[in-house]
């Protein structure tokens, strides 16, 4: 009947696990320690029953279930390679099977092989005792076949490389009987065959040698040193020979553990007990502490039921006179829910593609507790507010799936948050948090930041000069957010729009192509085109005008007086005009505009500053105050110009007046009237020392003539020269307006005396020249700035210089007067 029901219970499960398409199969292998890194365990293909290929086409992977990944496998070879060094007495101790388990996780469908492998020992470890060398206190009166325990050699390695067999060196009241005990061990005791007689000899030395059977043999030595003493006829003996305790892990430092208790019949020294473990691992000594004199045996280093589930020591009691008692302690652990669940991810399926259909795979992962019973089962849950939900497999494997559409623009990355608890008492949580990132489809064309861009930009700008830039934003993420930037063809103010500017295709930093000029274009528009990099791709335009400010580039330019470096110009003025009278105009024009074109004029230097004045706005020269005698006939100005610009630009003219009585040639010569040497500022102070020597010498001179000439007055004359004209003179026409010079018409009056002791031996005929000039002449540049001045040319300043030293040495007897009026109406 029994045996019915579990062929049932069997047959229930076999299609529980049919139903949910999860099959776990167990494969087996074994594999001696100490092998390296890389060294090839098994071939899983054959043992699994697939072929070639459906290892990687399945996305297999070795889940380990130790802390260490000590396995790697190969998915295209399905060949399984130790992963790192395994040393098995590191890993399991003395438990025997010493087991590796895994998993291989297979998808599409999902199946799950468990794969144990056994880690086979290797004699790499000697035996060694835990003393260099014993010491045994034996009172002389002891009869012969008396036993003596000796501690036993301990190996690391299991079975046949285990201690075999113990020899102890020849003597003659000595033996080495060897017995085995509960679990294997060998128990060593030393028994006396010859009484001993501590008078005829006190110490004995001999040598205890454990071999083991591995191949090569490996051996350990101790030294026993023995005392002989005097007589203690009673041991100690424990009020138990077996000790059972409890003891929870986790328990703190010094805590009580058991009190073991011996007893001693003997009086004085020999019934003084103390307690010593005996033949105990080196982990004992570190996680419990014995008290020599009260036998309580407490907790000292951390106690792990994951690691060790209980503990068998031995306690020798030892009573003055070196006799001595055992005891067995054993000490069980009981689980404590210590330890937290650990949540181990398999695969993550980032990017998630947000037309992903229902159902679609996201997180394969599993949930392990290191406790046992309810303190190891666990439970799995993610957050409900999530399009996600969460699958329970066999085995404590959990599939995360989509439960519906995903938008990326909404939402483009999840941090889902898994928790894991387990049963305990209290329960332990984890929780991992596993981020998925929404792919992106190409759904939105790049949108500008404004409707329409307006730049400006300085004329007169550098070739290649930032003007601005554009920036579109696409909602879209990677290739189909990435923008770039075009030209859209067209023209731009009669030309193509590539001529003027150019777009960085990435930045959308826009460019001026070349140097604009304000007078030539204002303003202009060109298209800007933004594409993303989808597929296909998505793209839209915007207008940018450019307005071209104006800078103050163009000094401003004298139509009249022209300064053409030719000849200075020239104005007659009657020596009767009053207060205000109108000489000329100035006129001046900027080719810039606005502001920067508005013009104010100024006298920037005068022969007599207090003379002329001229008009700020309108540029017209005027007296200030009647001529006089002492003003002299010629009279220079420079005028200068400044626009309203920042910085203002300036231009200056030269205009040269001379003041006559009267003429009657409008076509006087304009080459004797010399040109002025501009005085340099730095040099005033010499020239008016100069100045002044010379107006003595001149004085002096004077008085010398007058004299001279009274004394010969009736030798002197009177020379009346008249003047030399031109053979040829241009007509003037009837209006009275000289056509070239583009004056206005009025009438001039010049008085011209002569004498000999003038500066110039020779008259000519001055004539006013206006020059008239196309506004649209190339010679004259738009930049011109500073007008250039007249000065007189250094040959007539040296003729001059000569002549006025020949003139004074010949005419010192004589004075000549003579006086000419011309008039005429230009």
């Amino acid at each position: 009947m029994d045996h019915c029901f579990r062929i049932r219970k069997g047959l229930y499960l076999l299609f529980l696990l049919s139903l949910s398409g999860v099959v776990c199969v167990s494969i087996r292998y074994s594999l001696p320690e100490e092998k390296k890194s890389g060294s090839l365990v098994a071939n899983v293909l054959k043992d699994l029953k697939l072929g070639p290929g459906e290892l990687s086409a399945r996305r297999a992977q070795l889940v380990s279930k130790s802390n260490k990944q000590y396995f790697q496998l190969d998915t295209r070879s399905g060949n399984l390679f130790v992963n790192e060094k395994i040393d098995r007495e590191a890993l399991c101790g003395k438990m025997e099977p010493c087991l590796l388990l895994s998993e291989i996780v297979l998808q599409n469908p999902l199946k799950i092989y468990n794969v144990e492998t056994e880690i086979e020992d290797v004699n790499d470890n000697s035996p060694v005792f835990s003393k260099n060398e014993f010491e045994l206190a034996i009172p002389e009166h002891v009869p012969a076949s008396t036993r003596f325990p000796l501690e036993s050699a301990q190996d690391a390695d299991l079975g046949e490389n285990s201690v075999q067999n113990y020899t102890l060196s020849s003597n003659e009241n000595f033996q080495l009987e060897i017995r085995s005990a509960r679990g294997g061990k060998k128990k060593l005791e030393l028994v006396l065959e010859k009484p001993l007689d501590r008078e005829k000899k006190a110490q004995f030395g001999l040598t205890l040698t454990a071999v083991d059977g591995g191949k090569p043999q490996r051996t350990g030595i101790v030294q026993i040193k023995i005392n002989v003493m005097d007589i203690n006829d009673n041991f100690p003996q424990f009020v138990q020979s077996e000790y059972t305790v409890g003891l929870k892990e986790n328990s703190p430092r010094d805590t009580l553990v058991l009190k073991v208790e011996a007893r001693d019949l003997d009086l004085g020294s020999n019934a003084e007990i103390t307690y010593s473990f005996h033949q105990v691992p080196e982990e004992i000594e570190h996680l419990f502490h014995l008290h020599q004199t009260t036998g309580e045996i407490t907790v000292l280093g951390p106690v792990d039921y994951e690691k060790e589930t209980s503990f068998d020591m031995d306690i020798k009691a030892t009573d003055g006179g070196g006799l001595s008692g055992h005891c067995k302690v054993l000490v069980e652990i009981e689980d404590e829910n210590d330890n937290a669940p650990e949540i181990s991810v398999i695969t993550v399926t980032s990017p998630l593609a947000e037309d992903s259909p229902v159902d679609t795979l996201v997180v394969l992962f599993s949930v392990r507790d290191r406790d046992s019973g309810d303190n190891g089962r666990t439970s799995c849950s993610v957050e409900m507010n999530l399009p996600f939900q969460l699958k329970s497999t066999l085995n404590n494997y959990y599939q995360l799936v989509t439960q519906r559409p995903l938008d990326r623009e909404k939402v483009p990355e999840y941090n889902i948050t898994i928790t894991a608890t387990d049963r305990g008492s209290p329960r332990l949580t984890t929780k991992r948090i596993i981020s998925v990132l929404v792919s992106d489809i190409n759904d939105n064309s790049p949108v500008f930041e404004k409707s329409k861009y307006e730049m400006q930009v300085w004329e007169n700008n550098i070739p290649g000069l930032l003007v601005g830039s554009i920036h579109a934003v696409d909602l879209d993420v990677e290739q189909n957010a990435k923008v770039t930037y075009s030209l859209v063809p067209g023209n731009a103010s009669g030309a193509p729009a590539a001529s003027y500017v150019s777009i960085n295709s990435e930045t959308g930093n826009l460019y001026v192509l070349r140097s604009l000029d304000y007078e030539q274009i204002k303003e202009f528009e060109v298209r800007v085109r933004a594409s993303d990099g989808g597929s296909p791709p998505l793209s839209s335009e915007v207008v940018v005008r450019v307005v071209v400010l104006d800078e103050n580039d163009n000094a401003p330019f004298f139509l009249y007086p022209l300064q053409n470096s030719t000849s200075p110009c020239n104005e007659l003025v009657p020596k009767s005009v009053e207060a205000g009278y109108l000489v000329t105009k100035v006129v001046a024009v900027d080719g810039d505009s606005g502001q920067n074109s508005w013009l104010s004029y100024e006298l920037l230097k005068a022969t007599d500053p207090g003379l002329f004045s001229i008009g700020a706005q309108n540029g017209e020269v005027k007296t200030r105050r009647p001529l006089t005698e002492r003003d002299t006939n010629k009279q220079r100005l420079i005028i200068l110009v400044r626009d309203n610009g920042h910085p203002p630009q300036t231009s200056t003219a030269t205009l040269n007046i001379l003041s006559v009585d009267g003429f009657s040639d409008p076509y006087l010569n304009i080459a004797s009237v010399s040109h002025e040497v501009g005085e340099e500022d730095g040099s005033l102070t010499m020239y008016l020392v100069i100045c002044l020597a010379a107006v003595s010498f001149v004085f002096l001179i004077c008085i010398i003539v007058f004299v001279v000439i009274k004394m010969h007055k009736k030798e002197s004359s009177f020379i009346t020269a008249l003047p030399q004209f031109p053979p040829t003179l241009p007509e003037i026409p009837e209006t009275g307006v000289d056509s070239q010079s583009g004056s206005l018409s009025r009438t001039y009056h010049y008085d011209v005396c002569l004498t000999g002791g003038s500066l110039s031996s020779d008259f000519r005929f001055l004539r006013p020249l206006i020059p008239v000039f196309s506004m649209g002449d190339r010679n004259i540049s738009e930049n011109h700035r500073i007008s250039s001045i007249s000065q007189e040319t250094p040959e007539l300043v040296d003729g001059q210089q000569h002549r006025e030293k020949s003139e004074t040495s010949k005419t010192g007897k004589r004075f000549l007067a003579a006086v000419i009026r011309f008039r005429f109406k230009s």
